[in-house]
């Protein structure tokens, strides 16, 4: 039953080639330990060096080596008696009993042990499996929270340096005998946008420590800016993603597995109804008898012998059967429930997957396009002295917050994509498959 665990990573990560581009930007404070800048990195980072995968991996060994464990006989008895008065018999006095016994369970028993014991290591490889997808979500939707920040870091800067180029041509103004409140006007502004530049900087030291710590790197250094792009608009069929998730998600199949070894211990329950057997070996060891004449003096004797034991305490059996049958009810009630919860989370992801892209399609290139031309115009018409300064800060607010949301709903579309993915254990960096509207 033992699964290429290397393979499967692979499988994880796809064999896409990476769905990021662009230029990273270089930066001196940035990690050492790690100087990946795509999605396909932070994967492969997290997969070999996340100490809870680790951990994982070694149960599923561990539930591996219990299989053969279950399945194999207890070890015989060896048992052997040295009278230190020697009992006089008729060939001779007894030395030395020699006695080995091996037990034998009821017909069936060792086989649903091992059913039982390698479902349970099938339930421990999904439970892994379900814990491999979790890592690469988490990843996967830090990677593309920590791009945001970095697109917000990069437009706000731009924003706050368009608004200070305003400031020459304001304080000409007013030296010129003009209003002073559009340079207060200007001035605050600038601050709020510089407050609010301080605050996405802040918020990369926290993403990019949080992302450090999964990744199993030192926190106390920035990551680079990660490589990302708009994602292409995809239709997704939601009754085949319903589908998917109950045949595919790791989590169900775990459960599965899980009531496949209860009802293995639900038989190993009814056969302890049956008796087992010991079969056993005796040689009594004779020294020198007293009367050499008599027949077989001298000669050691031995034996078969044939045990069972007498299965009388039905209460006690009973008891197992019963809970056995409970464990599998209870399991069966966890995986419908697990079930109902997966695909609400399926159906949630899809609906936001939905919104990000209309969003997208809302904020593309005709709003920002006329935001850009309403920037334009206002500069113009107040350099020409046609309109207000308040004109041209409300364009540039207008145009930072479409493009903030921009790249948000981006990021939305990015990370919804990848949860429904990992729900339906696709490859992340791989292409929907079977789940395409026809």
């Amino acid at each position: 039953m033992s699964i290429n665990i290397k393979l499967y990573l692979i499988a994880i990560l796809g064999f896409m080639p990476a769905l990021q581009n662009g230029h990273a930007e270089k930066s001196h404070e940035s990690n050492p330990e790690f100087a990946g800048v795509t999605l396909r990195a932070y994967l492969e980072r997290a997969q070999e060096f996340n100490p809870e995968i680790k951990a994982f991996e070694k149960f599923y060994q561990a539930a591996l080596h219990r299989i053969p464990i279950a399945s194999s006989l207890p070890d015989p008895k060896l048992q052997i008696t040295n009278f230190i008065e020697s009992v006089q018999t008729r060939t001779g006095p007894q030395e030395n009993v020699l006695m080995i016994n091996q037990s034998l369970p009821w017909f069936g028993t060792l086989n649903n042990r091992e059913r039982a014991s390698s479902s349970e290591a099938e339930a421990v490889w999904f439970a892994y499996q379900s814990k491999q997808l979790s890592l690469a979500r988490l990843v996967s939707v830090a990677f593309y929270e920590y791009g945001y920040t970095g697109k917000a870091i990069s437009l706000t800067e731009q924003n706050l340096e368009l608004l200070q180029s305003l400031e020459p041509i304001v304080k000409e103004k007013v030296e010129a005998g003009g209003d002073l409140n559009p340079l207060l006007r200007l001035k605050v502004e600038i601050g709020k946008i510089s407050d609010r530049l301080k605050s996405f900087e802040q918020n990369r030291e926290a993403q990019s420590a949080k992302i450090s710590g999964i990744l199993a790197l030192s926190a106390s250094n920035t990551l680079p800016w990660p490589e990302w792009k708009l994602p292409e608009a995809i239709e997704l069929n939601l009754t085949t993603l319903l589908k998917n998730v109950v045949e595919n998600n790791p989590d169900i199949a775990m459960l599965k597995q899980r009531v496949i070894s209860a009802e293995a211990r639900m038989e190993l329950a009814r056969l302890q109804n049956y008796p087992d057997f010991t079969l056993g070996f005796n040689y009594i060891q004779l020294g020198d008898p007293i009367n050499p004449g008599v027949p077989d003096a001298g000669k050691d004797p031995w034996g078969f012998t044939v045990s069972v034991n007498i299965p009388i305490w039905v209460e006690r059996n009973k008891s197992r059967r019963s809970d056995a049958l409970s464990t599998k009810h209870a399991l069966k009630y966890e995986q419908e429930n697990k079930e109902n919860i997966l695909k609400a989370e399926l159906v949630a992801s899809h609906s936001r997957l939905k919104d990000a892209n209309r969003r997208l399609d809302l904020y593309g290139d005709n709003l920002l396009k006329l935001a850009r031309q309403s920037i334009d115009i206002s500069k113009t018409s107040y350099e020409g002295g046609r309109t207000g300064i308040l004109d041209v800060i409300d364009s540039e607010r207008s145009l930072i917050e479409l493009q903030l949301l921009y790249w948000r709903a981006a990021a939305d579309a990015w990370q919804n994509r990848i949860i429904i993915q990992t729900l339906i254990n696709q490859p992340i960096l791989g292409s929907f498959k079977a789940t395409s509207e026809k």
